[in-house]
């Protein structure tokens, strides 16, 4: 006789996976965990992360001052464009509040502000030791209520079908094998670390992109749910992007290979010519509008230039910059065509106004594109380069579900055995957009509503 099947099973390793599989297990269902990374590199992309988004009323020792749920609404639906799910969002928002007991009751800890190691923040709650340590924890709650869990297996189909027992073909260390549960949590993540499939749904420069995160997440999963009829959510083909060292690895280097700095520079593409305004944005989102600056260069690469008082002012890299005493020395490292960054930084210095000793007073003017702040001049040797390519995090298209975390379908109701949460589900809230450390707090929201609602039926 088959095995008698698990109550819940959980499909994925990142926190969202966690989070469904422990409030599955802590509702008295029976939970498998079936996470197609080896143990070694268990956790998904939120290994790599550090911080959450939380609505919150009042100071706390985790956050200074107050960010209420109709703020985080407002932030979230500037995101999403027109894209998220208004029902979804507000769930969101309000279930962010109780995620720093939730997880702090699981081993997770948090970095207190008070001691000074982190940027201020009034939205956002770091983790103690990072996303590792995060998982780390999680993983250690799951074995400890009795989830099962098995490392590098691969369910290779699900069927977009209701059963009262779902029998899912995967393949592991030991060869194929099946799989068996009466409900089912698909936590898979999108499709960015398949390339093909992103250049596919519309997104052509993709193929020159880097992974970030996990090489395991492909989107198997999502694409066949889509293709028998789950309900689209997103826009296909957008994905989160920043700008990286092109020499980072090509999967999974995490937030270590962003490449930061712009300001303080010139970015000129691989023809040596300015197509940005290096000032334009100098908050946090210049992270993605890099990114997306990048990716519609040609070959989606681009170098950041600096002299040596820039490369003083540019935060810490992981990567040394390629450096030269003369931009004539340096665009030639670059394979830059002859005369050209000389050129680009001439036709700078002569559009030049120079605003006195605040650095983001200095501008150009007659230049195009134009550098509206922090012109300051780039002729202090050593010169340095840094080139830069589209890092791609997650896609902007996924599944709808509902507010239970039950996936939706295009021609008939919403499935009753079948949930979803985290990255594969997350542009019904977040459409094609990004707020910062709400793809987390999504994770562990929705993973916790799909878990238990699956493990009640």
């Amino acid at each position: 006789m088959p095995p008698e099947p698990y109550d819940v099973l959980v499909i994925g390793g990142g926190l969202a996976a966690l989070c469904a599989a422990l409030a599955a297990r802590e509702a008295g269902a029976s939970a498998l965990l079936v996470d197609r990374a080896p143990k070694a590199l268990r956790g998904g992309n939120a290994r790599h992360s550090r911080n959450l988004r939380i609505a919150h009323d009042a100071p706390s020792p985790l956050f200074p001052g107050q960010y209420g749920v109709e703020e985080f609404i407002a932030d979230l639906e500037t995101a999403h464009g027109g894209h998220g799910d208004p029902e979804l969002v507000r769930i969101l928002a309000q279930g962010s509040a109780e995620l720093p007991g939730w997880l702090q009751a699981r081993g997770v800890r948090f970095q207190l502000p008070e001691r000074g190691a982190l940027p201020w923040s009034r939205k956002t709650a770091f983790f103690l030791g990072g996303g590792r340590t995060l998982m780390n924890a999680l993983y250690a709650a799951a074995e400890d209520r009795g989830v099962a869990i098995r490392y590098d297996t691969h369910v290779t189909h699900l069927e977009l079908e209701d059963a009262r027992v779902h029998t899912l073909p995967c393949r592991g260390p030991e060869g194929e094998g099946l799989l068996r549960a009466r409900r089912v949590v698909c936590c898979s993540g999108g499709y960015q670390a398949d390339r093909r499939a992103l250049a596919a749904a519309g997104c052509p420069g993709a193929l020159h992109y880097i992974n970030r995160g996990s090489p395991h997440v492909t989107g198997d999963l999502l694409l066949q749910l889509l293709d028998q009829g789950a309900a689209p959510s997103g826009v296909p083909g957008t994905c989160h992007r920043v700008a990286v060292h092109a020499c980072s690895p090509p999967e999974d280097g995490g937030i270590v290979t962003r490449v930061d700095g712009m300001p303080w520079g010139l970015v000129v593409d691989t023809q040596g010519r300015r197509f940005q305004d290096e000032g334009e944005v100098i908050t946090p989102r210049r992270y993605s509008a890099w990114g997306r600056w990048v990716s519609d260069t040609p070959g989606a690469r681009a170098h950041l230039i600096l002299d040596d008082a820039g490369l003083r002012r540019a935060p810490p890299s992981l990567y040394p910059p390629l450096t030269a005493q003369t931009l004539e020395d340096l665009g030639r490292r670059l394979q830059l065509p002859p005369g050209a960054l000389e050129r680009t930084v001439q036709r700078y210095h002569a559009a030049r106004v120079d605003g006195g000793d605040d650095p983001l007073a200095h501008y150009t003017t007659g230049l195009t594109p134009p550098k509206s702040h922090c012109a300051l001049p780039l002729e202090r040797p050593p010169f340095h380069a840094w080139t830069l390519a589209p890092g791609v995090t997650f896609t902007g298209h996924g599944l709808a579900v509902d507010p239970r975390g039950r996936i939706r379908r295009r021609h008939a109701p919403p499935c009753q055995t079948l949930y979803a949460a985290g990255m594969i589900m997350s542009p019904a809230v977040l459409g094609p957009g990004y707020v910062a450390g709400a793809a987390l707090t999504l994770c562990a929201v929705f993973g916790r509503i799909a878990g238990e609602a699956a493990a009640r039926g």
